[in-house]
């Protein structure tokens, strides 16, 4: 029985696969053809959707692992994450990489997307973003490079792209502090739109703090993912002294959260009824205060099942929370309730598929992991890749 049930996950992975590619691309045809009002719920009131608030924002976030690690390991000269480096580049990458995608896809005239890199607007916080998510974009993929240039064996690009590295880390750490702090300032001039629970003055500063936390947290949870698929060997005590930093990382998220709502009196919101305070609730009590008390624990950092499972939970609620200000916090202003088409969500699972899918590819391919600690890939994300 566990011998047929295994030789049918490749193909049902890869029909799953294959599915969501196709659904999605039916729907990215459909949009170009015949424009975002023929498969989204966008109007005037909600511009952005689930294209922006999850693709985007929160995609831009969860990537964050890549300059939080490679910052330590680099500027900090804590070489004993160095191991967990190279899978946290990759994630990053891939992760901009299917940002831009979405861009590509949500923007009404997407062929304009090189405009704010030639007419400069340095008002614009918007401008401001472009340039960053270009330029961190080009540096993710200049500290990827040395897996191709191993690959190929091209040891002269090689050398230059390692005697590189401390420089790209720097530009990269600078690049990702002012664009996942410009995300947050987007929305200070919607003041009287935003909900009180979201809109702040200290929004890009908990944007800036909350990127840290998630990207640590994914730090813990594309390994765990990695080990089950790939048999990448999990290294436990490094995952175990991220989850300590975690620990500190939602401490500081949420002492500023909490301080920023009693200084605007806007505590008394959360204790409500209303959808938009019981999504707070699910954000912050799901999201920062749970998983903070489980990683408080030396028992939950040390065992591989709730390491795992507290950092999902800051990351579920790290992409609540970036929902909440990208679509629920608009919804009582704008006086109705913005539900994403089935197209949109049809997109938004193509590009995480091949996220996957690329991941994969990657591990196959390329030295990801060391050698001693790769062993078979998990079927599935065999068949997929």
């Amino acid at each position: 029985m566990a011998r047929t049930e295994r030789r049918r996950r490749p193909g049902l992975w890869k029909s799953v696969f294959f599915l969501l590619v196709g659904l999605g691309s039916a729907v990215v045809a459909l949009r170009f053809t015949r424009g975002l009002a023929a498969v989204t719920n966008l109007s005037d009131r909600f511009p952005w959707g689930l294209w922006i608030g999850f693709d985007v924002m929160c995609g831009v976030g969860l990537a964050a692992g890549g300059f939080t690690i490679t910052t330590v390991v680099y500027i900090f000269d804590v070489k004993r994450f160095k191991p967990i480096v190279r899978p946290t580049i990759l994630t990053a990458f891939l992760g901009y990489l299917l940002v831009v995608a979405a861009l590509l896809l949500d923007l009404g005239r997407p062929w304009n997307l090189w405009r704010p890199l030639v007419f400069w607007n340095p008002r614009s916080v918007m401008f401001e973003v472009a340039w960053c998510v270009t330029l961190y974009t080009t540096v993710l993929f200049l500290e990827f490079s040395s897996l191709i240039f191993e690959r190929l064996g091209w040891r002269r690009a090689l050398v230059v792209q390692q005697a590189l590295t401390l420089p790209l880390v720097i530009a990269g750490a600078l690049l990702s502090t002012l664009h996942q702090s410009s995300l947050g300032s987007l929305y200070l001039i919607v003041p009287g739109k935003l909900h009180a629970l979201w809109y702040t003055p200290l929004l890009p500063v908990l944007f800036f703090l909350s990127a840290i936390a998630v990207g640590l947290a994914m730090v813990i949870v594309e390994s765990r993912l990695s080990s089950r698929a790939f048999g990448a060997r999990l290294e436990m005590p490094l995952l175990s002294e991220v989850g300590r930093v975690l620990v500190a990382a939602l401490g500081v998220y949420g002492v500023a959260r909490v301080y920023d709502l009693v200084h605007r009196h806007a505590l008394g919101l959360a204790s409500g009824a209303s959808l938009e305070a019981l999504l707070f609730r699910l954000e912050f009590l799901g999201g920062v205060l749970l998983p903070l008390a489980l990683l408080a624990v030396p028992a939950v950092r040390a065992n591989i099942r709730w390491l795992y499972a507290s950092a999902l939970l800051v990351v579920m609620g790290f992409v609540t929370n970036r929902l909440n200000v990208a679509i629920t916090g608009f919804e009582a202003a704008q006086g109705q309730r913005y539900v994403p088409a089935w197209s949109e969500l049809a997109v938004t699972l193509m590009l995480v598929a091949i996220g996957f899918a690329a991941f994969g590819l990657a591990v196959r391919h390329l030295a990801v992991y060391p050698k001693e600690e790769t062993h078979v890939a998990h079927p599935g994300l065999r068949a997929v890749a």
